[in-house]
Order: C-alpha cells, then structure tokens, then sequence
C-alpha cells in the first residue's frame, strides 16, 4: 500500500500524548474496591484520551477525513469484525450463566449480520466490492490485535475476555456519544458511522459489557484483576494503533 498524503493537521505521534507508556503500575487496594471497569478505564485514561485526539476520529467527526483513509479502516475493520466475532464465539462457550451465552451468542449474530452489512455498504460506496474484502490481506496492527484477542479468549481466565472486549466496544460507544454532541459532519457516511456507535443500543451493550466485567472482577482475586487490567490497557493501546495505522497507511516492510 502507498503510504497516504498528510493534511493540514500535524502529523500525530502517540509519543505526543506518553501514551504507549501509560499506566504500567498494578492496580491499588483502592481500585480493587471500586468496580473493575471503573478501574479499567481510569487505569487507560492517557490511551482513550489520545483517541479522541487522534486526527482519524477528528477527521469523521468533522466530515473532513479523506475516503482513502476511511478506506483502509473499512478493509481493515471488516477483517477484525470476523475474529471479533470469532472471539465472541468463544464468550460463548466460557460463560459462566445462561443469560450471558444467551447474550454472547446475540453478539455474534450481529456482528456476523448488522455491522458487517454496514461495511459491505460502506465498501461500496468507496467502490469496494465484496470480493475485493474477502482477499483483503490483514496489516500488521489488526493481525496484532486479532491474534492477542483470540489468544486471550481461548488462553485467558473469563475477566481477562471480557477486559480484553471491553476498549472495543466501550470506546466506539464513547467516541460516537463524544462526536455526536458536535456539528453534524455533512459527508453522510461518516454521520451514518457516528449515529450508529451514538445509538441507545450500543449505549446498551456497552453498560451490558461493563456490567459483565464488573462480576467477572468479583470473582477473582487481586491476581486475576490486575491480568484483566492488563489484557484492557493491551486492548487500548491496539484500539489507538487501529486508528494510526488507517490514518498513516500502514504496511508491511516486506
């Protein structure tokens, strides 16, 4: 891939924000009395702030994102949608109750269903068809993620899954709300993206996905929630690189 032209705004670095050096330390005596995806989020605080920086989510928030950017992030999103899902399935399968299969299981219908057609109909409208998304290659970042989401699915103890699901989910729904108490963007693709992640129904399923955690985090010990704050900030930081890799044209070396 070419790398992509810049715009007007300077070029991002995450060194800008000490963000890849976020918050190593274990979790306190005070956080673990506080429920976990509280602690989770505060611990991660420097990392989701230099999301909302980041001049990819600027740029859809303010129709000015170029399609070749958005582009890429289309591609790259639709392959991490199938390992999401993948990783979904086997939320499934280590649930501890009923109601929580029940929920995985919905989950990964409309992962498979709703947000894929929205990218399917966001390739379109780029002019990607559905066989160009099928023989898309995965760059560097989403194989990173996709791989250490899986690994900690099928490895991991269940509030390490549902930490791991957590920046995800819970920060598409907090950009969405952040973007959407601003000026509507007039390019519609992007103003479709913003009110779908705004939605009351992903607002659901986040409180849903920060409730599950916050039990998962009852059931363990000092041990298993400083894993989960681990496998979270790990989250984080690949969800920030997710948005740079769109936004600089990443590739591979060779």
């Amino acid at each position: 891939m070419t790398p992509l032209s810049t715009d007007e705004r300077p070029p991002y670095t995450a060194e800008d924000h000490s963000v890849w050096g976020c918050d190593d330390e274990p979790m306190s005596e005070l956080a673990a009395s506080a429920p976990l995806s509280v602690e989770l989020r505060r611990s991660a605080d420097a990392v989701w702030e230099a999301q909302h920086r980041h001049p990819f989510v600027r740029g859809v928030g303010d129709g000015t994102l170029q399609p070749e950017r958005f582009n890429v992030w289309v591609r790259q999103d639709y392959l991490y949608l199938i390992e999401f899902a993948r990783v979904h399935a086997l939320g499934t399968a280590r649930a501890p109750g009923l109601q929580a299969m029940t929920r995985f299981a919905d989950i990964t219908q409309g992962l498979l269903h709703m947000e894929m057609d929205l990218h399917r109909s966001y390739a379109g409208e780029l002019g990607i068809s559905s066989a160009q998304l099928e023989r898309e290659e995965m760059l560097p970042t989403t194989q990173g993620y996709t791989d250490f989401l899986v690994r900690t699915a099928a490895l991991g103890d269940f509030v390490e899954l549902t930490a791991a699901l957590l920046p995800c989910i819970w920060g598409y729904a907090e950009i969405g709300e952040r973007l959407a108490g601003a000026e509507r963007p007039a390019d519609e693709r992007y103003a479709r993206w913003i009110a779908m992640y705004a939605s009351s129904e992903f607002a659901e399923l986040t409180g849903w996905a920060r409730e599950l955690t916050d039990h998962a985090g009852e059931e363990v010990g000092a041990g298993g929630r400083e894993r989960a704050r681990r496998a979270f900030l790990t989250s984080s930081r690949y969800e920030l690189a997710f948005w740079q890799m769109a936004w600089a044209g990443e590739r591979w070396l060779a």
